[in-house]
């Protein structure tokens, strides 16, 4: 049973005319009254944490009682962030600058924050790094990140730009990812979402993994246009299609044509114990989605994710046997008792 005051609180603050769209919309797909679907409706919110968009994404109205208690769903997942997240130690997973310093062993690459920097310190990093990744420094979901490079620039104008009050940019090194994962999409860095649980044994625990795949852009991001396929967290190997936002398809990257489903990462066991060793660095963040690059070098950290998304690693196109992953959670549970 989910937390009750997150259940009212999502009452209080829900979109009710959306929420009747959704409604609408499931109605002529299955063609039940829109009465017993508002009653399903809040029979899920109610039993499994599960809000509207949840009972429309996962498509419940398809599933047995049983398998719907197999979905991590938001109520869930905000219940476990409250669990096993301090908020008061959010700041280092919401600012890049303090993520970098405080899982610095695992970057890998280097980096300035223009903010608080020397005008020699910016012009010094962007000559050595002649072209290079500029992030607002509390950015989320990819967006504002810039790949700039010097050449046929201005120096002085570039500097400008960068020191900008309007701007906050933490500037990075362009990472390099190894040929296996260029060959699918050399124009961005393609991640993995490692996600984890530390245990009140401290045990960290992997739960689902998925790859992310820029698409038309230099960033990877699902939300940014990028593509996203589950990968088996034991194998490293990608086990299904990956999609898109508008749920499109691809067993081949629509780009370079290069095999999506069936990849396998490089590196995996080192990606799965470096996750782990992070996972007990910063330990009032127990809860962590984790992006992975995989360089020729080895895999390294992109950023980490004191929110982890539920929702993407349960779409209906890739839960074939109508189960989510809230199994894989409650095993952690299970161990920590």
């Amino acid at each position: 049973m989910p937390n009750l005051k997150y259940v009212i609180k999502r009452a209080l603050n829900m979109d009710y005319h959306a929420m009747l769209k959704k409604i609408n919309s499931i109605h002529k797909k299955t063609k039940k009254s829109r009465l017993a679907i508002f009653n399903d409706m809040r029979k899920c919110a109610l039993k499994y944490g599960a809000g509207y968009m949840d009972y429309d994404l996962f498509e419940m109205y398809n599933l047995t009682d049983a398998e719907r208690d197999t979905y991590i769903t938001r109520g869930r997942n905000n219940d476990l962030i409250k669990k096993y997240n301090n908020p008061e130690y959010a700041y280092i997973f919401a600012n890049k600058v303090e993520f970098n310093k405080t899982f610095n062993k695992f970057i890998k690459r280097d980096y300035l924050k223009v903010r608080g920097s020397s005008k020699e310190d910016i012009l010094n990093f962007i000559t050595k790094h002649k072209v290079f990744m500029a992030k607002p420094v509390d950015g989320t979901c990819g967006k504002g990140i810039e790949k700039l490079s010097i050449e046929n620039q201005d120096l002085e104008e570039l500097y400008t730009y960068l020191t900008n009050p309007e701007h906050n940019f933490l500037l990075e090194e362009v990472l390099t990812q190894c040929d296996e994962v260029s060959q699918i999409h050399p124009e961005s860095i393609n991640t993995v979402r490692i996600v984890t649980i530390l245990d009140n044994k401290d045990i960290p625990h992997i739960i689902c993994a998925y790859f992310r795949i820029g698409n038309g852009k230099y960033v990877d991001n699902f939300n940014s246009g990028g593509m996203a396929a589950p990968v088996d967290e034991k194998t490293g190997i990608v086990k299904d299609l990956a999609i898109d936002k508008n749920k499109n398809l691809y067993e081949r990257h629509p780009e370079t044509n290069a095999l999506i489903k069936g990849f396998k990462f490089p590196f995996w066991d080192e990606a799965l114990a470096m996750v782990k060793e992070a996972s007990l660095v910063e330990k009032h963040i127990r809860y962590v989605g984790w992006d992975v690059c995989f360089t020729p070098d080895g895999p390294v950290l992109v950023e980490g994710n004191d929110y982890p998304g539920h929702d993407i690693y349960q779409l209906p196109e890739h839960t074939h046997d109508k189960k989510g992953i809230w199994p894989k959670f409650t095993q952690a549970f299970e161990d920590e008792a």
